[in-house]
């Protein structure tokens, strides 16, 4: 029987959809080497893993899968596909190294009283690319978009979160809107943030920036991140405002996976 972590407990007090999947056993080397330091632009970036958290973005079934909205709307998820693989082997170091990590999932209530009052931008605009609308999953089970619970916000296959990993639902772009997300990371000492997910100039770049605003130092893994064909220079806008204008680092799977060792 699964055992749930004592602050996702109280997370489940504080704010609404939060998940774990269980208590994951410390790593072996993960008090072995608590300061590491990683390339990245524009500076190395220094890292207490104690402080330290990796935050996956919105790698859910909507948004990486056949059948979710992305691909319904006729857009490319070539690219965000891409980015599995790397993004695995950087999950996999950080577990190794006993790194938490939270999984952001982009969702709404079935009946849809969080998606914003009938004039917000947010209702609005989820309403136009069909939030909520019943489809098929790939299985044949009834699924909706964008919404709690269903397959369309599943995390992917290749990515699905293990014993001790953290779920919080959201229902704007970024992260830490009443989520939890900082409560999460102030009980537990983190100061510096992992980021991987997409889309990059949306929900990424949003959670980047809040948590810049909260004085968290964020560093996104640049292949680990993308967009939508057609959007590519999204993707590279938001690196570079990220690297340029005070919102953080910009680094590789390799690089963190090379400060671990």
């Amino acid at each position: 029987m699964k055992t749930v972590p004592t602050i996702a407990s109280v997370l489940l007090l504080l704010a609404a959809g939060c998940a774990t999947t269980g208590r994951r056993q410390p790593a072996q080397n993960a008090t072995a080497k608590r300061v590491v330091t990683m390339q990245a632009q524009p500076r190395p970036f220094e890292m207490d893993l104690q402080k330290t958290a990796v935050i996956v973005v919105d790698m859910q079934n909507d948004f990486g899968s056949k059948g979710g909205l992305l691909d319904r709307l006729g857009m490319s998820i070539a690219e965000i596909r891409a980015v599995i693989p790397p993004t695995a082997r950087a999950l996999a170091a950080a577990r190794s190294a006993g790194i938490p990590i939270v999984y952001l999932k982009m969702a709404y209530l079935p009946d849809l009283s969080d998606l914003g009052a009938s004039d917000a931008p947010n209702r609005i605009g989820h309403l136009q690319v069909g939030v909520g609308n019943t489809v098929a999953a790939p299985n044949g089970v009834p699924s909706r978009i964008l919404i709690r619970d269903t397959w369309n916000t599943e995390i992917l296959d290749e990515l699905q979160p293990k014993p001790g990993d953290v779920i919080l639902y959201k229902n704007r772009f970024s992260g830490f809107h009443q989520t939890g997300l900082d409560d999460l990371l102030k009980k537990k000492g983190i100061r510096r943030l992992i980021f991987t997910g997409c889309t990059t100039s949306v929900c990424v770049e949003s959670t980047v920036r809040d948590a810049v605003f909260l004085d968290y130092a964020p560093v996104v893994l640049a292949d680990c991140t993308a967009e939508p064909a057609g959007f590519e220079m999204n993707h590279k806008a938001t690196l570079t405002l990220i690297e340029k204008r005070l919102f953080g680092s910009v680094s590789s799977s390799d690089e963190f996976i090379r400060a671990l060792k």
